[in-house]
């Protein structure tokens, strides 16, 4: 039963629908309805962790209906077929929830962008809350209280987005974002969620493409915002003369900093107008830092969120004056500057080498006004010796997790037998979060405060943030107060 409702690679199309494991594409003829017929319908009973309704057949089989919402009754057309469910999407409203809106997007439901924007938004931050403790729950953790929730604007809030670009049999051009659960490119001219900056230079960048002499050598653009202005950069497949110029031409018509990423084979980046300083701002205890980043390095989508999660850190640690912490997985230093402006001595530990540069050249670049006690180093967090070999020589009294997709696995075990006093986990999955937090538990840690980060407004994705004390190891910082 573990494998219940989780989403499998797709299969091709065989042209039969109704046998397992084969599926019918959406508005197919022989895409069949589920349920207890036309007039009927299902009742869709919850919402799954991913935001499809959960429903059951007329015969108790469960089924996964996308477009659909808890309480309401629709006809829902079967598109693939399992052993013990079916996966659906709904051919039609019957009785609608009262928390259904009409979506803000005009391509919902064909760009795999959201899958939410049907659901009222603070519906949808109850539905992220509601997965949060369940998944905890399923693992024996008992949450402390009702997560706190960490939100900002539901609209024009992505600061960075990654375009598509295909060129059809007949040289039509396609920008945008990918279908979902496809390949295919849905073409974007409008994005409701991008900053309005970038969200206004789909349109141009679409006949920009089209203009170009060889638009079949651009593999994809990617966008970004920054305290610098707008940031476009160009993955060209192949070198064009001609078609640089043009992308030097549209920069200048639309104040860009561009940047060229050509070659199949290692790729280097270039920049065609003068190279930025490119920088954000995230809270510090005494002020703002500033955090330079580049093209390739992680930068949280969300600015107005990621400062939330930044401040929630800071008041959660309160006390840190002298602490040794550790930060794993610290990016360009999003939480080690802040929490060293709490004078903390901060060992911060990344995987990849430019970021590391890129922190180091961060807490330089904050020195003025604040104090930094920062040291930077590049590990394979992933390696549980070297995990170890951390955690013995930085004797940490707060560790600081904020790992990818993968999870902290490595870094969960090394803690039993290295347990530090307090571990604040930054977690973008649900899943991998929920595996680690059991293994915390396990190791005698418990869960202190949780919160809920919205940092994808109108999507299922989850990302969260929880605290675990150790009791038996204490709460005093173990380090001297630095001087200065």
């Amino acid at each position: 039963m573990a494998m219940l409702g989780k989403r499998r690679p797709r299969r091709e199309h065989t042209g039969v629908s109704g046998l397992q494991g084969r599926q019918a594409p959406r508005g197919a003829p022989d895409a069949h309805s589920a349920g207890e017929g036309e007039s009927g319908g299902v009742i869709i009973e919850r919402l799954t962790h991913d935001g499809r309704g959960l429903a059951h057949d007329a015969a108790g089989k469960a089924l996964f209906v996308e477009g659909a919402l808890p309480g309401e009754r629709v006809e829902a057309a079967v598109h693939r077929t399992r052993k013990r469910f079916d996966e659906a999407h709904v051919r039609e409203v019957l009785e609608a929830s009262p928390e259904r809106v009409t979506p803000p997007c005009a391509h919902f439901g064909r760009c795999g962008g959201c899958d939410l924007q049907h659901l009222a938004v603070p519906a949808q931050r109850r539905h992220k809350r509601a997965v949060l403790v369940d998944l905890l729950a399923r693992q024996g953790i008992e949450v402390p209280a009702e997560p706190e929730l960490l939100a900002g604007a539901d609209h024009g809030y992505r600061r960075r987005a990654r375009l598509g670009v295909k060129v059809g049999a007949e040289g039509q051009v396609h920008l945008g974002f990918r279908a979902r659960h496809s390949h295919r490119l849905v073409d974007i001219d409008h994005c409701t969620i991008l900053v309005p900056e970038l969200d206004a230079l789909l349109a141009p960048l679409h006949r920009q493409v089209a203009s170009l002499d060889a638009p079949r050598q651009v593999g994809h653009l990617e966008l970004f915002d920054s305290d610098q202005g707008a940031v476009l950069l160009v993955r060209q497949l192949k070198e064009h003369g001609g078609d640089r110029a043009r992308w030097l031409t549209f920069a200048a018509q639309h104040g860009l900093h561009l940047a060229w990423l050509a070659g199949r084979e290692a790729p280097a980046l270039e920049w065609l107008t003068p190279t930025p300083a490119l920088s954000c701002r995230v809270p510090g205890a005494a002020g703002e830092l500033t955090l330079g980043f580049a093209p390739g390095d992680f930068l949280q989508a969300n600015a107005e969120v990621n400062r939330q999660m930044v401040a929630t850190a800071l008041a959660w640690l309160e006390g840190l004056e002298g602490a040794a912490l550790l930060d794993l997985f610290a990016g360009v230093g999003n939480f080690s500057l802040p929490l060293a402006s709490a004078r903390a001595r901060v060992t911060a530990v990344e995987g990849s080498p430019a970021m590391v540069e890129r922190l180091v050249d961060n807490a330089r670049g904050n020195l003025q006004g604040q104090h930094l006690a920062v040291t930077a180093r590049q590990a394979d967090l992933n390696d549980t010796a070297a995990v170890k070999a951390l955690l013995v020589e930085a004797s940490p009294d707060v560790l600081l997790l904020d790992p990818p997709r993968d999870g902290a696995d490595a870094v969960c075990g090394a803690l039993s037998a290295s347990p530090v006093p307090r571990v604040l986990y930054i977690s973008c999955d649900p899943a991998t979060l929920a595996r680690d937090a059991a293994r915390l538990v396990h190791g005698g840690y418990r869960l202190t405060r949780l919160a809920v980060a919205d940092m994808f407004v109108h999507t299922s994705h989850l990302e969260s943030m929880l605290l675990f004390e150790h009791p038996r190891t204490g709460q005093q910082p173990q380090g001297a107060t630095p001087d200065g």
